[in-house]
C-alpha cells in the first residue's frame, strides 16, 4: 500500500469518512429508538459504518483503493 493521493484527496476522504459516521450515529439512533424497526435498516448502518472507516483508514494511510485499482480519480 504505497501513498496513492495528495493531500487534496485525503481531506476529502477523511471529511466523506466523517460525514459518514455522523450519518451511521444518527441512524443508529433512530434504529434503537424505535423510529426504524425493519432488520434492513440494521444492514444498512452496518454498511455505513463500514464505508466511513474504511474512508477515514483511505485519508490517514494516503492511500485509495480505487486509485490502486488503475483509475484515475479528480482528486
Amino acid at each position: 500500500m504505497q501513498c496513492n493521493i495528495g493531500d487534496k484527496g485525503r481531506a476529502a476522504r477523511l471529511r466523506l469518512g466523517i460525514m459518514a459516521m455522523v450519518g451511521a450515529a444518527m441512524l443508529g439512533g433512530l434504529i434503537l429508538g424505535g423510529v426504524l424497526s425493519s432488520d434492513y435498516w440494521w444492514y444498512l448502518f452496518a454498511a455505513t459504518t463500514f464505508g466511513g472507516a474504511f474512508s477515514i483508514f483511505e485519508a490517514r494511510a494516503g492511500w485509495c483503493i480505487v486509485r490502486a485499482m488503475g483509475f484515475k480519480t479528480p482528486l
